[in-house]
C-alpha cells in the first residue's frame, strides 16, 4: 500500500502530528468510481473534494473533548487508477479493502458512486457470519440492476445482500420503486427500513437492537441528508435527515455494535458549494471517531 503525505491526505496533518503508516489504525481509500450514475454526475471528484475539505475541519471535537485522530491515527492511500468496467472496478476495490484488513487496519472508502459498496463489503462478509450493514440513504437501492447494469448504483444494497450472511438496516429512505417491493417483502427478516417520513416516531431503543453485539459496516450515501444540506449530489432529495439526526443514529449504534468499516459516497462537488464537501469530510471524521472512541470498546458476540 502506498500513501499520500500526511499534509496531502485526510485531515491535512502536519508531519509531527501524523501517525506513521505502520502505526495508523485507519486507512482512507479514495475510490472515485463513476460509471453507472443515472442523473447528475461528478462523483469521480468526490474523494478528492472530501480530502481537500478535511484540511479545514477542526481537529478538536467537543463531544470527545480531545483531538480524536490522535487516538487512532489515519493515513490516506494514493488514489488508484480505477479499472474499467464495474466488475473489474469492484474486484479492484475488494482487493484494496482486503489488503487493509489483512494489515489489521480499519478501511474507510471515500466514493465515488454507491455501487462501490458491493465490492468493499465482500472482505467483511467473508470475515463475519452476522454482519449488519447500516445504510443511510434517500434510496432503497434494492433493484436487481438498472439500465442494463447488474452492479448499478441503484442496485447497491441488492448486491450487498447477495452475501447471504448480511443483514441490512436502512435509514432515511424516501424513494423506492415498484419493482423493489417484492424483494423487500420477501426478505423482511434480512431488510429493515426506517422510512424518512416516519422519523419523528423512530424508537432508538428498538433501533439499536438490530446492532447489539454485531459487526457493523456503515455505508452513508450523502443524499440521505436533506437536499437543503446536500445539493451537491447526483439525486438530491427533500425530506431527508439533518446533521443531528444522523449523528444520533451513528452514535447510538456505536454504543452497542462494533463498527468494522465504512464508506461515504455520492458526493458530486459543485462550484461555490464547498459547504457540501466540508459536511462530507466532517461526517467521515465523526464516523471514525465514533468507531474508535466508542464502538471499539464493544466485543463482538460472534465472528467468523
Amino acid at each position: 500500500m502506498q500513501f499520500l503525505s500526511s499534509a496531502k491526505g485526510f485531515l491535512g496533518l502536519q508531519k509531527k502530528d501524523a501517525a506513521a503508516p505502520k502505526d495508523a489504525k485507519a486507512v482512507i481509500i479514495p475510490f472515485g468510481l463513476e460509471s453507472s450514475v443515472s442523473y447528475g454526475g461528478g462523483t469521480a471528484k468526490g474523494p478528492q473534494a472530501m480530502i481537500d475539505a478535511s484540511h479545514q475541519v477542526e481537529l478538536f471535537d467537543d463531544e470527545f473533548w480531545c483531538e480524536p485522530f490522535r487516538r487512532y491515527g489515519v493515513v490516506t492511500m494514493n488514489p488508484p487508477r480505477i479499472a474499467k468496467g464495474q466488475v473489474k472496478a469492484l474486484a479492484q476495490l475488494e482487493g484494496m479493502v482486503e489488503d487493509t484488513l489483512k494489515a489489521g487496519k480499519f478501511p474507510f472508502v471515500f466514493g465515488g458512486e454507491h455501487a462501490l459498496t458491493a465490492g468493499s463489503i465482500r472482505p467483511f462478509a467473508k470475515r463475519y457470519k452476522d454482519l449488519v450493514v447500516l445504510q443511510i440513504d434517500a434510496h432503497a437501492d434494492l433493484r436487481d440492476g438498472y439500465d442494463g447494469e447488474h452492479y448499478s448504483h441503484a442496485a447497491a444494497m441488492r448486491r450487498v445482500l447477495d452475501n447471504p450472511n448480511v443483514k441490512l438496516v436502512s435509514f432515511g429512505i424516501r424513494n423506492i420503486s415498484q419493482e423493489e417491493i417484492p424483494f423487500l417483502e420477501k426478505n423482511g427478516k434480512r431488510v429493515k427500513i426506517y422510512w424518512a417520513r416516519e422519523k419523528a416516531q423512530w424508537d432508538m431503543k428498538e433501533i439499536v437492537k438490530h446492532f447489539k453485539g454485531k459487526p457493523v459496516y456503515v455505508t452513508f450515501d450523502i443524499d440521505g441528508f436533506d437536499s437543503s444540506l446536500i445539493p451537491a449530489t447526483g439525486t438530491p432529495e427533500p425530506g431527508g435527515l439533518f446533521w443531528d439526526e444522523a449523528m444520533t443514529i451513528l452514535r447510538e449504534v456505536a454504543k452497542v455494535g462494533h463498527i468494522v468499516g465504512a464508506d461515504v459516497n455520492e458526493l458530486a462537488p459543485k462550484p461555490n458549494m464547498h459547504g457540501c464537501d466540508f459536511l462530507a469530510a466532517k461526517l467521515a471524521y465523526k464516523i471514525l471517531s465514533f468507531a474508535f472512541l466508542i464502538s471499539h470498546r464493544n466485543k463482538l458476540k460472534k465472528s467468523a
